[in-house]
């Protein structure tokens, strides 16, 4: 088992930045590739950010490519989110996910709960 634990969110202005965690515990973390997911309300949950195992390979949504950038640090058992020039239309819940998955979106093992991110306009 992999327990995943999201951190960072909160209310940012447009323009600004956050920078999101998921912190892993259980298994080897470095077995795992890592996927960002959100869902705004109302919408689908929607693909954001790939990274894999050793982070020697990152994709990204086409809608937050050149903003936001996936990195992780495995000695931390950690991924991170960083996601500059906000928009409010990246408001959402953030989730992120780990499998053994090469497909960027899925199918993952383990989710996390999620973090809330609100940008104001």
């Amino acid at each position: 088992q992999v327990q995943l634990v999201e951190s960072g969110g909160g209310l940012v202005q447009a323009g600004g930045s956050l920078r999101l965690s998921c912190a892993a515990s259980g298994r080897t973390f470095t077995n795992y590739n890592v996927g960002w997911f959100r869902q705004a309300p109302g919408k689908e949950r929607e693909f954001v950010s790939f990274i894999n195992w050793n982070g020697g390979r990152t994709e990204y949504s086409d809608s937050v490519k050149g903003r936001f950038t996936n990195s992780r640090d495995n000695a931390k058992n950690t991924v991170y989110l960083q996601m500059n020039s906000l928009k409010p239309e990246d408001t959402a819940v953030y989730s992120c996910a780990a499998g053994r998955t090469a497909k960027r979106e899925g199918p993952y093992n383990y989710w996390g709960q999620g973090t809330q991110v609100t940008v104001s306009p």
